[in-house]
């Protein structure tokens, strides 16, 4: 029997609270090939050259290293680009505790990635956030 991640059984925007008619705050978006499977509420960036995105990684240098958008459905970009939907700006009340970010993640640099998502109108809730 394959092994289940605890993320295997979210919801498809699971992390929405309040927000505008979806097709405002969201947009179908391509998930870079070689980023794996990706979970609804993973914290996305987006490569500059190519406007492909990726899991939201501070150590990388190619624009994904800020915060860009959040996954809005589970998308498998193992092998090759995926295209998905993602909310990409707001109005939009965002539970941060549905959020995923890289594990090991500095608090500041979480807290850098939760405020480009506010600075999009993405509104995550302090009480909320991580």
């Amino acid at each position: 029997m394959p092994s289940m991640n605890s993320y295997d059984f979210r919801r498809p925007g699971c992390y929405l609270g309040e927000s505008a008619a979806p097709n405002i705050i969201n947009e179908e978006i391509i998930v870079a090939s070689g980023a794996g499977v990706l979970y609804p509420g993973q914290i996305l960036g987006k490569i500059t050259a190519s406007g492909k995105y990726v899991a939201h990684d501070v150590a990388l240098n190619n624009g994904a290293q800020v915060a860009a958008a959040i996954l809005f459905h589970k998308t498998d970009a193992t092998n090759a680009d995926a295209v998905t939907v993602a909310t990409v700006n707001g109005p939009a009340t965002i539970n941060g505790n549905d959020l995923i970010a890289k594990a090991g993640i500095a608090a500041a640099d979480l807290l850098a990635a939760l405020n480009a998502l506010r600075a999009k109108g993405m509104k995550v809730l302090p009480q909320h956030a991580s």
